[in-house]
């Protein structure tokens, strides 16, 4: 199996589950050596076993995307051991409970401003200069259309997402770092489950699935 990404260090924010876990067994199947990020220390576990059982290599950092001191260490221990990072893929979310919009408590808005919207921003300033010196610097967002009615939290969390990530993406419009946004397909995950209760799970898509479609946005 060609593997492009062979040499290639990929860093991944939130990837326990879903498709975070998804992208970054993707990545270590075609050769990368991926520095996965999550709070959950046991879904970590579980993907490094999934990745060496195909022959890829993994580094476990069991972290919290808001503990911006935590983060800025990684990126700079990534530094010092291999001088950068190629790519970047960043899935970590929190969902607050769906909620009509006069009765969102300020717990729940406190806590998707420091995952959604103060820890990406954050990282975004830490990330940058860890790939920009890369051959090929690319980094990964994944969109959805779940701002309805009772996600007023989470949707505008979302919203202030894609305001910061477009303008990074005008930004670097002329660099050869890629910024990509890109939308899977409903998945079974635990996040649409706060979406969708009840839903018939076998019409999802699979995040691996998801994953092989959208990532090979990577290798143009």
């Amino acid at each position: 199996m060609e593997k492009p990404f062979d040499g290639q260090i990929a860093l991944v924010t939130g990837a326990s589950r879903g498709i975070g876990a998804a992208s970054a067994e993707w990545l270590a199947e075609h050769g990368a050596h991926v520095v996965a990020v999550a709070r959950t220390v046991g879904g970590l576990e579980d993907l490094d076993d999934r990745i060496k059982a195909k022959g890829g290599q993994a580094t476990l950092a069991p972290m919290d995307v808001t503990d911006e001191a935590a983060m800025a260490h990684l990126c700079r221990s990534i530094h010092d051991r291999w001088g950068r990072a190629d790519i970047w893929v960043h899935s970590a979310i929190h969902v607050s409970a769906l909620t009509p919009a006069p009765h969102i408590t300020a717990k729940d808005l406190d806590k998707v401003i420091a995952t959604n919207i103060r820890a990406l921003s954050r990282l975004v300033a830490f990330v940058e200069p860890l790939i920009a010196p890369a051959p090929k610097p690319q980094a990964v967002f994944f969109d959805d259309d779940w701002d309805d009615k009772y996600a007023g939290a989470y949707g505008l969390s979302k919203a202030a997402q894609r305001a910061l990530i477009g303008s990074w993406q005008a930004e670097t419009a002329k660099f050869p770092l890629s910024v990509h946004m890109l939308r899977p397909a409903p998945m079974p995950t635990a996040v649409r489950a706060r979406f969708y209760p009840g839903e018939d799970k076998s019409k999802l898509a699979h995040p691996r699935d998801e994953a092989a479609r959208l990532l090979p946005v990577l290798l143009g």
